[in-house]
């Protein structure tokens, strides 16, 4: 009797897991929140792969895993070697652009530019998780490419021109380039026609590609044609993707647009695009970077694609989906107490390896001190992860070596080398203080300071989508002291310009000088309200 009711109970049991895994009405945008701009997608059996922007970080183009287009694992980078990827002294928003991920006759290839040396290039890898290649380079001189492989065996470059998208034969094999460039569409009159991407469906090349900016006025058009080359129809639903319109204008998404399509295993359309989310306190600014978001799309034979009904989206969306596959979620603390990083642990350029070690003091993260400052474009002592949602905490415990007033240590939270607020641990003569600094353009100045009792000091910021609040305290405690409050909106797009989102640093530097400094840390934790 008891075998009979525990098999019936296992079978209650996967029953209902079944159907919790293969029934679900709506979900929450963006699928990958906090910078992840310029996403492309493709599937391979039931397994669908992402790639996004990453500019000036490294290691380059986070790769991430999804079974369900919802719930998303990343499960590498594609540029993880130096002889992959040169970031030398690139500027703040340089380095790696938009990006697309391809499959195609048993090879992954990711297809990116790097504006900041050789220009346009693609990588592949039998597995997306890597090793991938190092890059094969083609002499394109335009941005944002993609390849298409047509049903005839050719392989075509699409990328950004001047005037607008342009298609080039190419030798996969090489990266040869075998055809002059041609000119096929210029889309709807959008400044910037950008991020294209064909397919094939029903006898059309369809054309997708983004115009107006990517700014408030962004958003995906589409067109079509029987020959690759043109001439292409205009959709006469174009956009089919905006927030920079009257429906769209009071959303708290804005900026969407550089899509790619995908379509699931059970013949369902879908679209990734970029967006971002903004606070309304003081009209728009938005901080994150330009998040990943994700719309159904409704594609009916020899007809036109129509995103979300409206060709708008939302934080909350309600409508059917995939089967829901759900993925770990990520643990608060890091105790760096594995042989390396996690994937969400990146480097401001090319990192000088020898100034950090996770294996000199057991179950913490020792990053010497180096002589460049966050002002500078260089390759400064700092790891780094991406801000993901407007309310957090992040808090880590320090320790620091140092012997000069001119070294220091502590959080940064860094838009780029112009815009960052760092809390910071230094000596002051034979004693230590805690200091609020901010940078904001050319203003820099020091908001907070406390004196401290040792080098051994536990450090918090926690945020708003209106304020950062910046905490000390010591070692063995959890009192801790405020030292500033200070606006979000100075590290938003709006204020800083550029490509990125806010990047929250673990640093040390010697501000230019000679220093043999070493800094501490023995945990990060990064705990969001969503």
């Amino acid at each position: 009797m008891k075998s009979v009711f525990r098999t019936f109970f296992l079978f209650c049991l996967t029953t209902l897991l079944i159907s919790q895994a293969f029934s679900q009405t709506g979900y929450k945008n963006p699928i990958i929140p906090g910078f992840n701009p310029d996403p492309s997608v493709c599937r391979v059996g039931d397994d669908f792969y992402l790639v996004t922007s990453s500019f000036e970080y490294f290691p380059g183009l986070p790769i991430y895993h999804s079974k369900d287009l919802i719930n998303w694992k990343q499960i590498g980078h594609c540029l993880t070697r130096d002889s992959q990827l040169s970031l030398h002294k690139v500027s703040a928003s340089g380095g790696l652009y938009a990006p697309s991920i391809r499959y195609h006759d048993g090879l992954f290839y990711v297809i990116c530019t790097n504006v900041s040396d050789k220009g346009n290039f693609y990588c592949t890898a039998t597995d997306p998780a890597g090793p991938w290649s190092d890059p094969i380079w083609v002499d394109i001189k335009s941005i944002d490419p993609d390849i298409f492989w047509d049903e005839d065996g050719k392989t075509y470059f699409v990328t950004q021109g001047d005037e607008g998208i342009r298609v080039t034969e190419i030798d996969i094999k090489t990266g040869k380039v075998l055809s002059p460039e041609r000119l096929v569409w210029g889309g709807i009159g959008g400044r910037f026609p950008e991020a294209p991407h064909i397919y094939k469906k029903d006898g059309f090349y369809y054309l997708l590609l983004g115009e107006g900016g990517t700014e408030y006025m962004h958003s995906a058009t589409i067109g079509r044609s029987k020959n690759i080359f043109g001439p292409y129809e205009s959709c006469p639903l174009n956009p089919i993707l905006t927030h920079a319109n009257r429906r769209g204008q009071g959303n708290t998404i804005q900026g969407v647009g550089h899509a790619d399509l995908v379509q699931a295993k059970d013949g369902s359309w879908w679209m990734v695009f970029l967006g971002f989310r903004v606070t309304h306190q003081w009209a728009y600014y938005h901080v994150l970077g330009r998040e990943t978001f994700l719309a159904p799309v409704d594609w009916p034979k020899g007809g036109w694609p129509q995103v979300n009904g409206n060709g708008t989206v939302s934080l909350n969306m309600d409508v059917p989906t995939l089967p829901i596959y759900p993925v770990e979620k990520a643990a608060i603390r890091t105790n760096f107490d594995a042989d390396k990083l996690g994937f969400e642990w990146q480097y401001l350029r090319n990192p000088i390896r020898e100034n950090y070690s996770l294996t000199e003091k057991k179950g913490w993260i020792r990053i010497s001190t180096s002589p460049y400052t966050l002002n500078e474009t260089e390759a400064i002592s700092m790891i780094c992860r991406r801000q993901t949602e407007h309310d957090f905490r992040a808090e880590t415990l320090l320790e620091f070596n140092s012997s000069a007033n001119n070294e220091e240590a502590g959080m940064t939270l860094i838009q780029n080398n112009t815009h960052h607020y760092d809390l910071l641990l230094k000596k002051s003569g034979s004693q230590y203080i805690v200091q609020l600094r901010v940078k904001v353009g050319s203003l820099s100045y020091i908001a907070g300071e406390k004196q401290v009792k040792s080098n051994k000091l536990k450090l918090k910021i926690e945020g708003t989508p209106s304020q950062y609040a910046f905490y000390c305290a010591e070692a063995d405690s959890d009192n801790f002291n405020e030292l500033g409050r200070l606006d979000t909106r100075y590290l938003s797009t709006e204020v800083a310009g550029g490509f990125t989102g806010v990047m929250i640093g673990l640093y040390t530097s010697s501000n230019g000088k000679p220093s043999k400094a070493k800094a501490y840390f023995d945990w990060f934790d990064y705990d969001v309200k969503r």
